[in-house]
């Protein structure tokens, strides 16, 4: 009798941790996870003179700056080896774009002290080596499609940074990069090459992206960075200006 009174406590102790463990887990995870939009907004997020600067903010300065490092000779090389006048025009408005945005995401990276990347990422590597890889009508096809899909991924970037951030430089080129991108998104569709059938599955079946990097808080004055390292499709399409920094101020105690 003792014994099953034993066991009937037991049950009951056991039922008691479950239950509250599954009240705590919800709480737990989500206080954890690092994508809500709270935590993004609020991530070592610093003071500057143009209003708090977040990670998200951060974040997107530099994919501004990345995507006209792949973009801008990819356009280029569009302008070359397009075999239709609707590729070659595709081709430079991205040029055109990325030349503005370039020189817009420089100026504000310096204003707000912030390194930038000199270099594509691996991803983008990888675009610019398939498209190196392609000719004639089957190059036209992996153009449109290769660069409608990146920005349609960026295009819902510059929407949420744009609603949300604080700080008027990265609003001001938050507007100045949604009317590139829809300018870009509108000649690569005007290819008549888009796969839209493709982009709706890709989408379907992609995860949500994964959380804004949080890159650093900015470090202070430091030694300008050296020049990029050239990753283009070839010598005949070079990448934009190295990024800059502000000098330091020599007189300054």
């Amino acid at each position: 009798m003792r014994l099953r009174t034993i066991n009937g406590t037991g049950l009951i102790v056991a039922g008691l941790v479950a239950t509250l463990a599954a009240l705590l887990f919800p709480l737990w995870s989500y206080e954890d996870r690092s994508g809500t939009p709270l935590d993004l907004l609020d991530a070592d997020t610093v003071s500057t003179d143009f209003g708090p600067l977040s990670a998200l903010d951060r974040d997107f300065i530099t994919k501004v700056r990345l995507a006209g490092l792949w973009e801008l000779p990819a356009g280029q090389q569009a302008e070359e080896r397009g075999t239709t006048k609707a590729v070659r025009t595709a081709g430079k408005h991205l040029v055109e774009g990325h030349t503005f945005l370039d020189a817009r995401v420089r100026e504000v990276a310096t204003r707000l002290d912030l390194e930038l990347p000199s270099q594509p990422n691996a991803q983008q590597r990888d675009w610019l080596a398939e498209l190196s890889g392609a000719r004639g009508e089957t190059y036209n096809e992996e153009f449109a499609n290769i660069l409608r899909r990146a920005h349609g991924k960026v295009f819902s970037v510059v929407a949420d940074v744009r609603a949300n951030t604080r700080n008027s430089l990265v609003r001001d080129l938050a507007d100045d990069t949604n009317t590139t991108v829809l300018d870009h998104i509108t000649v690569l569709e005007q290819t008549g090459l888009v796969d839209f059938e493709g982009l709706a599955r890709d989408a379907a079946t992609t995860g949500p992206d994964a959380p804004a990097t949080r890159s650093p808080a900015p470090p202070g004055p430091t030694d300008a960075p050296g020049s990029a390292t050239p990753v283009t499709p070839s010598p005949t399409f070079p990448l934009p200006p190295a990024a800059s920094r502000p000098k330091p101020d020599i007189g300054r105690p």
